[in-house]
């Protein structure tokens, strides 16, 4: 599998490179496992970053998970530690950039792709509670979609921006910029067709209205049925603060979730001592699809 793109390598724009090596035989139906993980990708110094994918990756290519979703991979050299591990997953799709993938978004399949695309999410609006610098930010964030050829599930890796605050009301003062990125991820959820998976770390607590207002808009129905623990871990954030569930793992209504559980919950044996591979836990569900009414349709958006 290639070990990461350089500069030289490809035309600047979405793609997905590779052989798969194992996937379905275009059965109507299919299961398949699906992974989501913000691997913390930043600080790069200082937080064993390299000891830290190479236990992720060694543990996904371990796994029996079909497709990857991995976000916070920054830089081309963030790619090669997770990819030097994960030979098994022939394809790996992004969208390229100078830095590395676009919006630190990387999904990884051993099942065959048949496209992809990166939408992103654009400058959010002016806001009075807004900064510039936020908005700058929140520019480079967006959502990839990979389109499986077999079944023709349809994978969106997303990363919203965060929320320093951790105030998700509508009176929060990062609202209106998570509200224009909400709004531009549901038009690219409904643009991908059906069947479909979206996954990612969203930033937005599940009890929050806002992320209510997402599901309801899209249809998309929680992997864990609303039972997932809090997600990110309390460690990691300031004394007093109540942890919450903010990865998701969300499906549309022809996409059965069999089983869903957390991964990376404990220290993992790195390099130099015991660590958490993240300040998220990973997440991982099976999924039931049926081939759908519009597998002829082959989306105009996954020719990019």
């Amino acid at each position: 599998m290639t070990q990461g793109p350089t500069r030289g390598s490809a035309t600047w724009g979405s793609a997905t490179w590779g052989s798969a090596n194992r996937g379905s035989a275009g059965d109507p139906a299919a299961t398949l496992t699906v992974v989501s993980l913000n691997t913390r990708g930043v600080p790069v110094f200082g937080s064993r970053l390299p000891e830290r994918y190479a236990a992720i990756g060694a543990a996904l290519e371990s796994g029996d998970a079909d497709v990857v979703c991995l976000q916070e991979v920054f830089s081309w050299w963030h790619l090669q530690l997770l990819a030097r591990r994960m030979r098994s997953f022939g394809q790996v799709s992004l969208r390229m950039s100078p830095a590395g993938p676009a919006g630190g978004l990387v999904t990884f399949s051993r099942l065959p792709v048949s496209g992809t695309v990166y939408r992103g999410f654009g400058m959010p609006p002016r806001a009075a509670s807004v900064s510039r610098t936020a908005r700058l930010r929140a520019a480079v964030k967006g959502a990839l979609v990979t389109r499986l050829a077999r079944p023709g599930l349809r994978v969106v890796n997303t990363h919203p921006s965060p929320n320093p605050d951790r105030d998700w009301s509508p009176e929060g003062r990062p609202y209106p910029l998570h509200k224009a990125q909400f709004d531009v991820l549901a038009r690219v959820v409904r643009g991908a067709g059906s069947p479909a998976v979206v996954c990612g770390d969203f930033n937005v607590d599940r009890d929050n209205s806002l992320f209510r207002a997402f599901l309801a808009g899209t249809g998309l129905a929680d992997a864990f049925e609303g039972s997932c623990p809090p997600t990110f871990r309390g460690e990691y954030l300031p004394a007093g603060v109540t942890p919450r569930c903010i990865d998701f793992i969300l499906t549309t209504g022809d996409v059965k979730a069999e089983s869903a559980a957390v991964m990376f919950a404990e220290k993992e044996p790195l390099a130099s001592g015991p660590g958490y591979v993240s300040d998220h836990l990973g997440l991982r569900a099976t999924l039931r699809t049926g081939q759908h009414q519009d597998n002829q349709h082959q989306d105009k958006e996954m020719t990019g």
